[in-house]
């Protein structure tokens, strides 16, 4: 008897805007400090959702939205924010104890 795999794809369970946003949550606690895992995840959260739509309410093209959240995509900060805003998200900064780097 053979196995047989699928692929998964965590857009397939995002279904919800809580969904999404706790895994967003999750992506940025485990992303390595270069927002690659942050980036994937607003790939796979576009993907579940409506791309175009978002593209519009982003101000970009559904072809640029694409490219900025792929692989080899590197969205600027500002995009970033745009889409985070058209998903109904904020980013809230908090405090993880004592800086690495002085304040002066």
């Amino acid at each position: 008897m053979s196995e047989t795999f699928t692929k998964w794809d965590a857009a397939d369970h995002l279904h919800t805007p809580e969904d999404m946003r706790l895994y967003l949550e999750a992506c940025a606690e485990e992303d390595p400090d270069d927002g690659s895992l942050m980036r994937a995840a607003l790939h796979d959260i576009a993907r579940a959702g409506n791309m175009s739509e978002l593209a519009r309410e982003t101000g970009m093209s559904r072809e640029g939205l694409y490219k900025a959240l792929s692989k080899s995509g590197d969205p600027t900060f500002a995009t970033v924010m745009r889409i985070m805003q058209a998903l109904g998200m904020k980013v809230r900064i908090t405090s993880e104890g004592k800086p690495s780097v002085k304040h002066t």
